[in-house]
């Protein structure tokens, strides 16, 4: 798979959130972290995201837009991740994976370096689930549970500032690799105009265009 690196372009998308929304990438008035997560469920993802929540308002502040994407169908995704503050967009065929070269392998669960957010990810979601708060995780996920992370700061015209591709399923960036990165980006990105499209094909993922943007668990298996 191709992959995308600092200084290149994202071509223009209308993702469809969870919410109905259409969600614009790049965001004509804010950096975008793009997060290609894993499956609806995904005790590793949970784990993470939940760093992103508490820390949601700085992100805002930074004006960064959180926009979150995993591997999974909409209902699949409602049963869990519909709570999330910011955008959450099903591709339940893998085509924005596809589209920026965020793969799955076996070596994501497989690798060492995972196995301590796989254990402490599965204690906080059991203990979640026998509390009656969520959902236990699912036994046999939607598209599978080898997908590996990534992450994308894109500016508003759709130049990729950095990117990041994991290596095992906890490999991501923290909230405040993000913050940093957005802070040494140019300070008139965020009010740049969005590129034109290249023609690249709209994925799954996407919501027909609009012409405004819009307002935004059986056994354990990680």
């Amino acid at each position: 798979m191709t992959h995308l690196n600092a200084g290149d372009t994202i071509a223009p998308h209308q993702l469809a959130a969870l919410s109905g929304d259409s969600v614009p990438v790049p965001d004509p008035g804010h950096l975008v972290h793009l997060e290609l997560r894993r499956f609806a469920g995904c005790p590793v993802c949970n784990l993470h995201l939940r760093s992103v929540v508490v820390r949601n308002d700085e992100l805002k502040a930074a004006g960064i837009r959180e926009v979150v994407v995993f591997h999974s169908s909409a209902d699949d995704l409602r049963k869990y991740q519909a709570e999330l503050p910011f955008d959450v967009i099903p591709d339940p065929d893998r085509k924005l994976y596809a589209e920026l070269g965020v793969e799955k392998t076996p070596r994501a669960i497989l690798n060492p370096k995972a196995w301590g957010a796989i254990f402490k990810g599965l204690g906080r979601s059991i203990g979640a689930t026998v509390r009656g708060n969520e959902h236990a995780p699912p036994v046999k996920p939607a598209g599978g549970s080898t997908g590996l992370p990534g992450d994308f700061l894109i500016d508003s015209d759709g130049r990729v500032i950095a990117s990041k591709y994991g290596e095992h399923a906890y490999d991501q960036w923290t909230v405040d690799e993000v913050l940093a990165l957005a802070k040494s980006a140019p300070a008139d990105q965020a009010a740049a105009q969005p590129a034109a499209s290249t023609g690249a094909e709209a994925s799954a993922a996407e919501a027909p265009a609009e012409p405004s943007p819009p307002a935004a668990s059986g056994g354990t298996q990680t």
